[in-house]
């Protein structure tokens, strides 16, 4: 008797769509289950008040100040200020925390120093990985806010 694999195709075909059932269907399952829920309760009076939030950002961008963050030696964080035309800014106070982008909520309040014009140095350092630095930079009688990822290593 002769009989081809072929045969079985049908039984593999349908085995191969309960695989892929089962795993979407975990998907979902964990999704649902580990959801935290809402993300803001106070959407609607934001949206409400977005005139002031894009009138705040045509503000600071034609303050033309750039802040460029990166990580120093020992995994601190590092800090350039320039103002308009490039030309090193001196901030007055720098507000500053770290957040993980992703996975568990870790924050890490940053105190930055001058470390040379224009430059500034934290006096806390960054475990291993990705960072949101959210900065409030004030000089000159004007408020900076921005948020720059690093990558401490």
């Amino acid at each position: 008797m002769n009989t081809s694999a072929w045969r079985w195709f049908p039984h593999w075909l349908i085995a191969s769509m309960g695989l892929v059932f089962l795993v979407n269907a975990y998907m979902v399952y964990d999704a649902y289950t580990t959801f935290p829920g809402v993300a803001g309760q106070d959407g609607f009076d934001l949206s409400n008040e977005y005139k002031q939030v894009l009138e705040a950002a045509r503000q600071q961008a034609a303050l033309g100040w750039q802040v460029e963050a990166g990580i120093g030696d020992g995994r601190y964080p590092t800090l350039r200020l320039t103002g308009k035309g490039g030309a090193a800014l001196t901030a007055d106070t720098i507000v500053a925390k770290a957040e993980r982008p992703v996975g568990p909520p870790t924050t890490t309040v940053l105190t930055f120093h001058r470390v040379g014009e224009g430059r500034y140095q934290a006096n806390e350092a960054l475990a291993t990985g990705q960072w949101d630095v959210m900065l409030n930079v004030q000089a000159n009688g004007h408020v900076f806010n921005a948020t720059r990822r690093v990558a401490a290593q």
